[in-house]
């Protein structure tokens, strides 16, 4: 198995594997340290793994962090706001917005009639939800191939919700 930038290709996610990661990483509140944190974290991990990406968290309209890394473009951040939009509008990661389009064998771009410049139903950005409130906001990344950018953010809100709630 080829390991690219600290990543291990695996299976493509089912998509009740990915609503339950949804359901799973909740928060019992988000604060502008918690959005500190855990863009730190993630600048951290992207640090160790020569990860050429941008990452982006937002809360209810307004960005509380944001980072370009190494070998990370503008276009970056055209992806991000794209993948991000597509989080608030559905309030699911724009990974499984996605899939559930492909799952019906179709496109995102052909089932949503959403223009494509402002909607990206591609792997990387996904909903921060508080527990009783709903989504607040999205974290996003956006580098590697979308099924990367997605585990790469599950995977640090996994580790950021293991250690402080």
């Amino acid at each position: 198995m080829t390991v690219k930038n600290g990543f291990t290709p695996e299976i493509t996610p089912t998509i009740e594997e990915l609503q339950a990661q949804e359901r799973r990483l909740v928060f019992r509140e988000f604060t502008a340290e918690d959005a500190w944190r855990l863009g730190s974290l993630l600048v951290e991990l992207a640090r160790e793994r020569q990860a050429p990406v941008a990452v982006d968290i937002h809360r209810a309209g307004q960005q509380l962090f944001h980072a370009a890394l190494p070998g990370a473009t503008p276009d970056n951040d055209a992806w991000i706001a794209r993948k991000r939009r597509v989080v608030e509008r559905y309030h699911s990661s724009s990974y499984l917005v996605g899939a559930k389009a492909r799952a019906k064998g179709t496109t995102f771009e052909e089932s949503s009639r959403l223009d494509p410049d402002v909607y990206a139903a591609h792997g990387g950005s996904f909903p921060l939800t508080v527990e009783g409130v709903g989504v607040i906001g999205a974290v996003t990344v956006s580098g590697l191939p979308q099924l990367e950018d997605h585990r790469f953010v599950v995977e640090a809100l996994e580790e950021y919700l293991s250690k402080s709630q």
